[in-house]
Order: structure tokens, then C-alpha cells, then sequence
């Protein structure tokens, strides 16, 4: 059975009899740098900055969640395998593959085609696959109760 993906395919068609112009402007905003990431993954408990072979990374509680890689233009960045082929076919302007990741539970990122609607909800999926689970458990009661306030 085929895993579930929070990632919804919708992103990706155009609705039926929706004008071009309306198209445009409903048109994301793309692009970003590796300091900007950063900025939001740190705003995730437990995520530190780091390095992983020899490039900036980010790790939460000493576990890889994303490194910036050699091209500077590139994120690796973990992912399950089901968020992963929702994302490739939804926008593979901005996420690919090498044939090095494809066994793995990552994909890496275009930093300049990725839009910013996805980036916070990729970091946070990233974060929950990689974080304890006690610490996930901690951050969705203390996220739900300041919800209900």
C-alpha cells in the first residue's frame, strides 16, 4: 500500500475555464537562499546549524536534515518516499533527483525555482520524518494549544 502524502497533487492543475490573466495572478512567488532556509528551520525545535561533507547543513538533535550542496544553487533536503514523488511530479523545475538520492528517503532542491508556499511545509516535514518523536509529540501540543487561544 501506497503512503499517503501531505503534499496535494491540486498545486499542480489548473482549474478548468480559469482565465490566463487570473492564472497569473494567482502565480507563487519563487526563490530563496540557503540563509533564508536556514532562517525558517530554525524557527523548528531542536535545529541547529551545522555541516555535513563539507557544506552548511542543518540537523535536528545531530540528525541530517538538509545541507546545502557544492553548485551553491542546490538543497539536499529528506523527505519520505511518497512527499518525494508528489513533489518531482508536481514541480520538477524546482525538485529533481540524482541517481545518487534515489535509493534514499531525500531529493534535492532548486533554491531559485523553489516556491515559497512549499518551503515552510517541506522544512517541517523534513523536520518531523528526522526530529525524536518526543519532541514532535512536545511541539504539536504546545502548536495546538496556541491555536485554541
Amino acid at each position: 500500500m501506497r503512503a499517503r502524502s501531505c503534499f496535494s497533487r491540486r498545486h499542480s492543475r489548473r482549474r478548468e475555464g480559469q482565465p490566463d490573466n487570473e492564472m497569473k495572478q494567482r502565480a507563487v512567488k519563487r526563490g530563496t537562499t540557503w540563509s533564508r532556509l536556514c532562517k525558517l528551520a530554525l524557527r523548528l525545535p531542536g535545529v541547529t546549524e551545522g555541516t555535513s561533507y563539507g557544506t552548511p547543513a542543518l540537523h535536528v538533535r545531530k540528525k541530517f536534515l538538509a545541507r546545502l550542496k557544492e553548485d551553491g544553487a542546490s538543497v539536499a533536503i529528506k523527505i519520505d518516499f511518497a512527499d518525494r514523488d508528489v513533489l518531482l511530479e508536481l514541480d520538477p523545475a524546482a525538485f529533481y533527483l540524482t541517481d545518487h538520492y534515489r535509493p534514499y528517503p531525500a531529493m534535492l532542491v532548486r533554491l531559485k525555482e523553489v516556491r515559497l508556499d512549499l518551503l515552510p511545509r517541506l522544512l517541517e516535514q523534513a523536520w518531523r520524518l528526522q526530529a525524536p518523536k518526543g519532541l514532535v509529540a512536545r511541539a504539536t501540543r504546545l502548536t495546538s494549544r496556541s491555536q485554541r487561544s
